[in-house]
């Protein structure tokens, strides 16, 4: 299709267009005047990142995009929107429209938290740990009194993520510090028990007291059997015994060489025998003397070593029972360690969730209320014109090549050349303004063909 064909045919059909022109206008002025202007007002949030100071730790994946959708999930659940809903005034909007007519019954509360849910706008900020909480509302005061009840209720749910957690966790706590503490006093009091039946207090310093005398005792006792064993018994030991035994033994080599000489019955003979007898006799008293003396020394010397074995074997039943009773008291005493241990860790942990459940802080921080917006979203009356002008010519010329393809027209030469494949031999011109008048037509004459005619 040429140009100058397009423009016939939108010049043939211009009432047609102007009726679509003038009917999308209309539309859109009667929408322009039937609509509600929405307003939306947006509360900052912030994502607190930095330490906990109740639990003294880093909370983990603050900056990830992960932690912040479920923060935006936490906004738009419907527990925050039970709380939006408690905390706006019955009495203004938009509780007062949701609520409808009382006298039509009330309206149910799914309704509500439904129709408040519906508003709800949550945008995070890039590259930082703001969310925007919006709501858009008919009003530039109810936009931004929902906005700031929605940001209220967040963070109060905030708070109670975090401590209603920890309040049931001190519960749990208190019973098992309550069990730990009675374990602690149970393993205390058997300890205590067992000191007081085997006397020990501390098992350090009395095993080394006791081994020390162990060891004492074996020495003595190692002394005496050695004293005892010594060749003390015999009397050549003692001086008076060895000189009459030299004594003898001189004299009796004198008379075993004066017998080589001398018969037994010569003067010095019998001298020098009576002197050896004397001697013999001195001998045999000064050996019975010093046999005396060993066998009583030898007594006391048993007496001694039976003394000090006794001793010794009492010792080493001592120490051995004190080794039983230093294992248990051990054992009993490592129960205690043990036992104080766990009951200072779960105390430890029952005050930390203590503290936490106390907080009424979260990690939320609330940057400032939602101020009344100033201007309604969406678009303008100038603008929704200009649309409605530029989609309403489009709709005209469409409309207008749509009834010339239902009811197609010859309306040039070039038309009546392409159906009929025929080239035109001659042109009628254009009535003039008598023919104009006749009662034949009152416009420019027009053939109708159909392809089956041509």
């Amino acid at each position: 299709m040429r140009l100058h064909q397009f423009f016939s045919i939108v010049r043939a059909r211009s009432r047609l267009g102007i009726a679509i022109f003038l009917g999308v206008l209309a539309l859109a002025a009667v929408w322009l005047v039937v609509r509600t202007p929405s307003y939306v007002a947006r509360a900052p949030v912030l994502v607190d990142v930095r330490t906990d100071p109740v639990g003294s730790t880093p909370v983990q994946g603050m900056v990830t995009p992960g932690y912040v959708a479920t923060q935006i999930d936490v906004v738009k659940s419907r527990a925050v929107a039970e709380r939006a809903a408690k905390l706006l005034p019955a009495d203004q909007e938009p509780m007062l429209r949701l609520k409808g007519d009382p006298g039509k019954g009330p309206v149910p509360e799914e309704a509500i938290i439904s129709a408040l849910q519906q508003g709800l706008q949550v945008t995070p900020a890039r590259e930082s740990n703001i969310i925007q909480i919006g709501w858009t509302g008919r009003s530039p005061q109810e936009a931004a009194r929902v906005a700031n009840a929605f940001a209220e209720a967040y963070m109060a749910t905030n708070v109670d993520l975090k401590t209603k957690p920890a309040k049931q966790y001190t519960a749990w706590f208190d019973q098992q510090m309550q069990q730990a503490r009675e374990r602690l006093q149970a393993a205390q009091a058997k300890l205590a028990q067992f000191q007081q039946k085997s006397g020990l207090i501390s098992t350090s310093g009395q095993a080394d007291y006791e081994q020390q005398r162990l060891t004492e005792l074996t020495t003595q006792l190692l002394a005496a059997q050695g004293h005892r064993t010594s060749p003390v018994a015999s009397g050549g030991d003692s001086a008076e015994v060895s000189n009459l035994r030299g004594e003898v033994s001189r004299l009796q080599a004198k008379v075993d060489e004066a017998s080589q000489n001398l018969g037994p019955n010569h003067p010095k003979m019998i001298q020098m025998n009576a002197e050896l007898r004397s001697m013999q006799s001195r001998l045999a008293e000064a050996s019975a003397r010093a046999g005396q003396v060993v066998a009583g020394a030898g007594q006391a010397s048993a007496a001694r070593v039976r003394e000090l074995q006794s001793q010794l074997d009492a010792q080493k039943a001592r120490v051995l029972s004190l080794a039983r009773d230093r294992g248990e008291f051990n054992v009993l005493e490592q129960e205690v360690t043990a036992a104080q241990k766990a009951f200072d860790t779960v105390a430890a942990d029952a005050a930390q969730s203590r503290l936490q459940s106390l907080s009424t802080q979260g990690n939320v921080v609330f940057l400032g209320a939602a101020s009344a917006p100033l201007q309604p979203v969406g678009l303008s009356s100038t603008v929704a014109l200009a649309l409605a002008a530029v989609c309403g010519l489009i709709l005209a010329l469409l409309g207008s090549l749509l009834a010339e393809i239902a009811n197609r027209r010859v309306r040039s030469k070039e038309d009546l050349e392409s159906i009929t494949g025929l080239p035109i031999l001659g042109m009628v011109p254009a009535p003039s303004a008598r023919v104009r008048l006749l009662p034949m037509g009152g416009g420019r004459p027009q053939l109708s063909f159909s392809r089956s005619a041509a």
